[in-house]
């Protein structure tokens, strides 16, 4: 056998040991018998504080160091309770407490103030309910610190009206009660009440302390109210609290909050000593503001100041190394905390794979995924499924969200909605039904997921079931629903949750406004209506944020302003892609192809990256504008330059502009070069082009190839009428006409709408519906004879019917696009802009009319038809007759 022998030194020091504890725990049983001898109460109560003490035996040195042995006097034992809290262990110093009223010690209102603050600490109101009742029945409810105490443990119980109560049954309140008040509600997220408090409190003459700021600028940073905050900002330097650090804390977190970070930045920049929390604060207000390069820079200056690093500066991080995709950085920093122990942190291991995922590092992310085996849990099985999708690898990320379910990891809200993206590998449905089952169906991110998924499919009236079941809406709630609306051009309906919006009290933020802006683009919404957003986002300051900014370039270039679109386009400070090609789109549309060739250019000028979008607006605007050499230089760059695959919108935009041009025979070339069949849109705008061409010999052949691909479309019927009637074959047109009426093919009515003071009026040809149908057509009369004053002659060849030239001119007089344009002279003053919207392609003899009108009324007309715009002024178009 091993016999250790000590020094005589250590035994010694062995001894001394447990001679000590032995006297410490002989003096403890002598307080018990004093207990027990002097008040007779039972011997299983002393029993158990006998076993309590063993249990807690470690720290009896500290507790009975400084009471003498026979003292029993209330400092004494607040001295013990105090002991207990000051160490967090809040179990025992309550039972110590019941202890003490067991036994019917004498107790005072520190007593009583430290017991309700460890019942708050412990969140047992019940107990501390019970302690209240003490309270009352021995008069010590009116003592202001019994009562702050009181105050303190029913805010964080979830008795926030009890404390009301309380608080306002108090007969003195200093300035720590108004704090507790504030802080209670402050964590309930009452924020409203807690600045009317500190309001009232002002007028109470209750002058605040540094801790009262620090709690008001936090409920002002948690409702966003940044400028009563700056006005609170003015008071802390009035009451000198200015270089306090935890008051300058709270004001870094509510100016972050804001947005306003350079006002952070100078308050972080004045203070005189900073701790932890300042400069975390500091680096994750830049973070979340967008500026992850100057939160880097920060950072390292952090590390040079020495003060200590924690897991939460870390997370902060690897999310700004996630957003600049910065995977050097983050590896090192995976180094750095495994080396200190931090690994283990869920937070950190999360951040970790999140920052590795968007470095599309998923190896790396999958092995850290793979050491935390056991120690996985419903956050990381989330961030991994969700690396997976953003990453395209979808069905790993089911698979993954299987094995989830398969090792008994039960999904939470979270894993739902990060599901839904995977739409459509992931079906909505089911997912639907796993929420409902596991009662997430009514959670504020699972509905908004679900509404999206809905809206997405088209299914809007499942997404509006989704939204009202959904029983906190938030802001990106309401966004959701708004931007499904926009996704299927329902301009009414985004307008109608607007207002429902507004009228529940809620805020809209930038993206609520840059999606009622994507809705107001549809071609059926109102001209006025966005306007009126426009309004309401430079009312609330976010006319200049990038997605709304670049909204309303879309919205105001797709509903005919395309000099609004441009204005707004200059005074951006920042663009992002969808405003350049918006804004390239836009001109495009309108006409004007050399001006969107010139933004094309400036872009270039730029090194911006393009995709494949803005590549169908420059070849839509050299479509428009005839620049055939130009449309081919751009498509070949685009191919064999920028390695864009080209889609079919691509080549259909490329026959589009062959064939506009005339060059007929080149197109067939080109779509028999295709590498896949062409499609019902490169077919219908070939035979477009035969009809005004006049060549029959590819016009048969393509309106043979549309019908056969689109045989309930018709358009492909009505192309190919008109072709074999624009040729005088009438027995053809006839026979394709039969043909439609054998497939029970309705032809689309041609309909023209117009605004007039925020009301949509509509015409069809010959229409006399209108209450001022009479107006309209004396108007008509008019105009007719001081177009023929003009040396109007009506082109009776666009009247594709085989009747006489009389009655063709009749025909062209009642067109719906001509009846709007009468109705708009006769209900605008002089000089008026008239916008009119047609669904089909506008009249060649109409085309005529508007701009002799254009010149003859003065007035500016802009057309929007189901090819393009166009700007009728002065007698001029803005498409340069071509078109």
């Amino acid at each position: 056998m091993l016999v250790i022998r000590f020094p005589n030194v250590i035994r010694c020091s062995l001894h001394i040991i447990s001679t000590m504890n032995l006297q410490k725990i002989k003096s403890f049983r002598k307080l018990q018998r004093c207990y027990h001898n002097q008040y007779h109460y039972s011997h299983s109560f002393a029993s158990t504080i006998d076993l309590e003490f063993h249990a807690d035996l470690k720290d009896a040195p500290y507790l009975f160091d400084k009471m003498p042995q026979r003292d029993f006097s209330v400092s004494n034992h607040n001295h013990l309770l105090f002991e207990y809290a000051r160490t967090n262990n809040n179990a025992q110093a309550l039972k110590h407490f019941i202890g003490i009223r067991r036994l019917g010690l004498r107790v005072n209102g520190a007593s009583f103030s430290c017991v309700l603050k460890i019942c708050g600490s412990l969140c047992d109101q019940i107990i501390g309910k019970q302690i209240h009742c003490d309270c009352v029945k021995y008069g010590f409810v009116e003592d202001v610190s019994v009562g702050t105490s009181l105050i303190d443990m029913y805010t964080k119980t979830e008795g926030v009206w009890m404390a009301e109560k309380v608080f306002d049954e108090m007969p003195d309140r200093n300035v720590v009660s108004w704090t507790s008040m504030l802080t209670g509600y402050s964590l309930r997220g009452l924020h409203d009440l807690a600045v009317e408090l500190f309001l009232h409190m002002q007028v109470e003459g209750i002058k605040p302390n540094p801790f009262t700021f620090a709690t008001i600028l936090g409920a002002l940073a948690g409702s966003g109210a940044v400028v009563k905050g700056m006005q609170v900002h003015s008071m802390v330097v009035k009451f000198g609290f200015e270089l306090t650090t935890y008051v300058c804390n709270a004001l870094i977190s509510m100016y972050s909050k804001s947005g306003m970070i350079r006002c952070a930045k100078a308050v972080f920049d004045g203070m005189e000593v900073r701790d932890a929390v300042s400069w975390n604060g500091m680096v994750a207000g830049l973070v979340t503001n967008g500026h992850d390069l100057v939160g880097l820079d920060l950072f390292h200056k952090m590390r040079l100041s020495g003060i200590k690093l924690t897991q939460a500066i870390f997370v902060t991080i690897l999310k700004a190394c996630a957003n600049i995709k910065e995977i050097v950085f983050t590896k090192q920093i995976h180094c750095f905390v495994s080396k200190n122990g931090m690994e283990s942190d869920p937070n950190l291991r999360t951040a970790l794979m999140v920052s590795y995922t968007k470095c599309t590092e998923m190896d790396d992310t999958l092995k850290l995924f793979g050491t935390m085996k056991g120690v996985n849990n419903v956050v990381t099985w989330t961030a991994m499924i969700g690396g997976l999708i953003q990453n395209n690898d979808i069905n790993k990320a089911v698979d993954l969200y299987c094995q989830m379910c398969r090792e008994g990891v039960k999904p939470n809200e979270f894993t739902y909605s990060t599901l839904l993206a995977a739409h459509p590998t992931v079906s909505v449905f089911q997912i639907h039904a796993q929420s409902i089952k596991t009662n997430y169906e009514s959670s504020t991110s699972v509905g908004t997921a679900l509404l999206d998924g809905y809206m997405k499919m088209g299914n809007n009236s499942d997404a509006i079931k989704v939204f009202e079941r959904v029983e906190e809406k938030d802001i990106v709630t309401w966004s959701a629903i708004l931007a499904g609306y926009a996704q299927l051009g329902d301009a009414d309906g985004a307008v109608r949750v607007f207002r429902q919006l507004a009228n529940d009290g809620v805020r809209p933020n930038e993206y609520t406004f840059s999606s009622i802006l994507n809705a107001c683009a549809t071609p059926m919404a109102a001209i006025e209506q966005g306007k009126q957003f426009h309004a309401g986002a430079i009312k609330e300051n976010y006319n200049n944020t990038l997605c709304v900014s670049s909204a309303l370039v879309t919205m105001y270039a797709k509903r005919g302003n395309i000099e609004s679109a441009n204005k707004v386009f200059e005074r951006q400070t920042a663009r992002d892609l969808v405003s350049w090609n918006s804004m390239i789109s836009g001109y495009a549309q309108h006409g004007y192809g050399k001006k969107a060739l010139e933004i094309f250019e400036k872009m270039r000028q730029e090194n911006l990256k393009m995709d494949g979008i803005t590549f169908i607006g420059v070849i839509t605007a050299c479509t428009h504008a005839g620049l055939v050499n130009e449309g081919e230089r751009y498509f070949n760059m685009m191919v064999n330059d920028l390695k864009i695959d080209p889609t079919p919108e691509h080549y259909s935009c490329m026959v589009d502009m062959y064939s506009r041009a005339g060059l007929l025979e080149k197109a067939m070339v080109f779509i028999n070069d295709m590498p896949f069949p062409a499609g019902a849109t490169i077919w219908r705008s070939l035979l477009a082009a035969c009809r005004v061409h006049k060549n029959l010999e590819i016009g048969k052949l393509a309106g043979d190839k549309l019908v056969s691909l689109k045989p309930q479309d018709s358009a492909a019927y009505v192309l190919l009428s008109n072709l074999y009637a624009t040729a005088g074959n009438w027995q053809e047109r006839s026979k394709v006409r039969k043909l439609m009426d054998e497939r029970n093919v309705k032809k689309e009515a041609g309909c023209s709408w117009i605004e007039i003071k925020n009301k949509t009026y509509s015409f069809v040809a010959g229409d006399t519906s209108h209450s001022s149908s009479d107006l309209i057509y004396l108007k008509l009369k008019e105009i007719g004879l001081r177009l023929r004053d003009a040396g109007y002659l009506p082109d009776v060849n666009y009247v594709l019917h085989d009747v006489e030239d009389e009655h063709k001119e009749d025909i062209l007089f009642g067109h719906s696009e001509r009846l709007a344009v009468a109705f708009g002279l006769i209900s605008t003053p002089p000089g008026t802009l008239l916008q009119i919207v047609k669904n089909l392609r506008v009249c060649g003899d109409c085309h005529t009319v508007f701009k002799l009108i254009s010149r003859i009324e003065e007035r500016e007309i802009i057309v929007r038809d189901s090819n393009r715009f166009h700007h009728f002024k002065d007698g001029v178009c803005s498409c340069g007759e071509y078109w």
